[in-house]
């Protein structure tokens, strides 16, 4: 399968979560969207600013990989977390608005790109170089965790759901994203359905910790302590 393809076959996926997060926004109320979220300090109103805030970037990033002009995600970190704040103060209309905006632009953008562009490397947030294929695993895993972080009734076992075929690649790409600096972890998740896969998230003395997709999603992203797994979890990093 080419860059192009599998770039394709990611993005139906994305549609399907898009199509998830506008039913969710477009049910909620004024004081929905000012109750806390499950992320510390952020209301639901934060979270979805920032959900909007992500396609923007993400589309910059693509815009890069189609023209070759170099367009960072954001402006700096300074702008990116006044950008959040500042939209959370909006109206539930404003904000589910802009949700649902934000992503059917995202991908439309990723529509136009030619094959070739797939291949071109960008970076990312924390200054990590990624093909542009990469953009839409980003955004894959943006709209599954932040379902949960809602607080509005997904768990981390739906969200996995959700993530269908894509589950592993995602688990993959979050211990990814810790840069190497992780505890010598053989993460194994396992259902009673058969399903079983294996990460291996350092070189040492394995532990070996395990658990169900949703129960092995929430630790490796920081949203559990992981005493749901078999095993003794040591402490992770602070998630990025």
């Amino acid at each position: 399968m080419t860059a192009s393809e599998r770039a394709h076959a990611l993005l139906n996926r994305v549609r399907a979560l898009h199509d998830e997060w506008a039913r969710v926004v477009g049910q909620m109320d004024e004081e929905a969207v000012r109750g806390p979220s499950a992320l510390p300090g952020w209301t639901r109103a934060h979270l979805l600013s920032h959900l909007a805030r992500n396609a923007d970037g993400l589309v910059n990033l693509l815009t890069w990989a189609k023209s070759g002009v170099e367009t960072p995600m954001y402006a700096g970190e300074a702008a990116r977390d006044h950008d959040i704040e500042k939209g959370a103060y909006r109206s539930v209309e404003e904000i589910a608005e802009d949700v649902v905006g934000s992503a059917a632009r995202l991908v439309e953008v990723a529509e136009s790109l030619p094959d070739d562009a797939w291949w071109v490397r960008v970076r990312a947030r924390q200054g990590r170089e990624i093909p542009a294929e990469f953009v839409l695993w980003l955004r894959l895993s943006e709209t599954a965790i932040h379902l949960a972080d809602l607080d509005v009734g997904y768990d981390f076992a739906r969200v996995a759901e959700l993530l269908g075929d894509e589950f592993d690649t995602v688990v993959g790409n979050a211990i990814g994203m810790y840069g190497g600096e992780l505890p010598a972890v053989l993460l194994i998740a396992a259902e009673d359905d058969g399903y079983r896969h294996e990460w291996r998230m350092s070189e040492g003395e394995l532990t070996t910790l395990t658990g169900t997709r949703g129960d092995v999603l929430a630790w490796v992203t920081g949203r559990s302590d992981g005493s749901t797994l078999d095993g003794t979890a040591p402490p992770l990093p602070h998630w990025l």
